[in-house]
């Protein structure tokens, strides 16, 4: 009898491209894909610990399992990803298999025990050099064929007060630039069209082994315009950057290259020094205008038409412990100032393990909801803003998925945009005329 899987998938990027190693492992040990979560012998989830309501999310379906294995007895259910030690704890009671991602390559061998918990330390030195690159050189198998996710590092020695990332993804590491230059030119050749970089904090990387041909070491911005100059028509996309480690040449190395596309996500977190203190973040609101003045003047020298201005977002978080009204206002200032054309807005809530979670969580839920508000308010009326400069331009679009007979996809720009076509576009460059603008995507017709 066949044995069916069924992977779900919480959280960032990096735990999407964590999922499509998964299910490559899986199918080694002769596991097919189902699309429906009743017919499968193994459940795999894929968790993130980044906010509370992300982990509730797991215990929800924990009532859900229990029904399926009254149908099927055999079904087991795996729990992965970042967790935390508080978390571990509950959930072993409630899974089968507990298992850390860096351990996958192994996980065929866990799998002869009817329960099985490995999740040591992240931090454990010995462990993350037992096992930090191995999961990574598995290849995986992508949940399309136009945009592929390839990790450059994992893991972060930021220590942000407020995040478990640290905690759940251990120490940081860069893969060798010759294996991303490698899975980037088989996807490539493959017909990919869309190349995301992921890491979280892609601005630190460095790979002192530098690639085959240069033992130089390998910088962010070198491995930028290593791709770059890989011959193919893609894009390049990138996620996540910390402002403290953008410098001058990675600036002139998005500005200049043919391939990066004219987005960035850039956090800010706060707009007050004082809280971007305690956050713990190495930059204050100065050095963030500045970054960003820096950025926006390089793409306007070396860009053309519409690329001469790159579109921004940020996130944000309102409610952070001590942050007063008049903190919070400053943030309100920062929006009204720089003008973001998207921003990922959310509520303070203390994680386990963090700095943060040992100050006075002293903001109502009440205020938090009214900040949050607040921001969204403003954020709908600047991109609005941002977004009507579109119409009637022509713009490149990547359609990604098909839905009441309307193709949905990117811009170069990241902007969401809907338009009539037929379903087999999907996955190829088209060029579209804005018609519409809204605060959250555009609307245009295909030419």
């Amino acid at each position: 009898m066949v044995k069916k899987y069924y992977i779900i998938t919480y959280g960032c990027q990096m735990n999407k491209s964590d999922s499509e190693r998964i299910a490559v492992e899986l199918k080694k040990i002769k596991y097919k894909p189902t699309s429906s979560i009743s017919e499968a012998d193994l459940i795999a989830v894929n968790m993130c610990s980044i906010r509370q309501s992300a982990v509730n999310r797991v215990y929800g379906l924990i009532q859900k399992f229990r029904k399926q294995k009254i149908k099927n007895p055999k079904l087991k259910t795996l729990l992965t990803g970042c967790i935390l030690k508080k978390d571990l704890k509950k959930f072993k009671d409630y899974f089968d298999y507990i298992l850390s991602i860096k351990t996958l390559p192994y996980w065929k061998n866990y799998f002869q025990e009817k329960t099985f918990l490995f999740y040591p330390n992240p931090r454990d030195e010995k462990f993350n050099n037992d096992f930090k690159a191995g999961y990574l050189k598995i290849k995986p198998t992508p949940l399309n064929n136009f945009s592929a996710l390839i990790p450059i590092s994992n893991g972060c020695d930021n220590f942000c007060s407020f995040c478990v990332v640290p905690y759940t993804r251990g120490a940081e590491f860069s893969r060798p630039s010759k294996n991303i230059l490698k899975e980037t030119k088989e996807f490539i050749k493959k017909g990919y069209k869309e190349i995301w970089l992921l890491g979280q904090n892609v601005n630190e990387y460095n790979d002192k082994q530098g690639t085959s041909n240069n033992k130089q070491k390998i910088s962010f911005s070198k491995l930028l315009k290593l791709i770059d100059n890989i011959p193919g028509n893609f894009w390049i996309r990138f996620t996540s950057s910390n402002p403290k480690d953008f410098s001058n040449e990675m600036i002139k190395t998005m500005a200049i290259s043919k391939k990066i596309t004219p987005y960035l996500n850039l956090p800010i977190q706060s707009g007050n020094d004082k809280i971007l203190k305690k956050m713990n973040r190495k930059y204050t609101i100065k050095d963030y205008k500045n970054l960003v003045k820096k950025i926006r003047k390089n793409f306007k020298e070396h860009r053309e038409g519409l690329e001469k201005e790159i579109a921004l977002s940020t996130d944000i978080i309102v409610g952070f412990p001590s942050e007063t009204r008049k903190q919070f206002n400053d943030t309100v200032k920062i929006f009204k100032e720089i003008k973001f054309d998207m921003a990922y807005i959310s509520k303070f809530s203390p994680r386990p393990e963090t700095l943060a979670q040992k100050m006075k969580d002293d903001v109502s839920q009440k205020e938090k909801n009214r900040r949050e508000k607040a921001l969204t308010e403003m954020l709908k009326k600047i991109a609005l803003k941002k977004n009507e400069k579109y119409i009637n331009k022509t713009i490149e679009v990547l359609p990604t998925q098909f839905k009441n007979n309307f193709l949905i996809g990117k811009s170069r720009h990241y902007k969401t945009v809907k338009f009539k076509g037929r379903k087999e576009l999907i996955g190829k460059f088209v060029k579209v005329k804005v018609t519409k603008a809204m605060a959250w995507g555009l609307n245009g017709k295909l030419i």
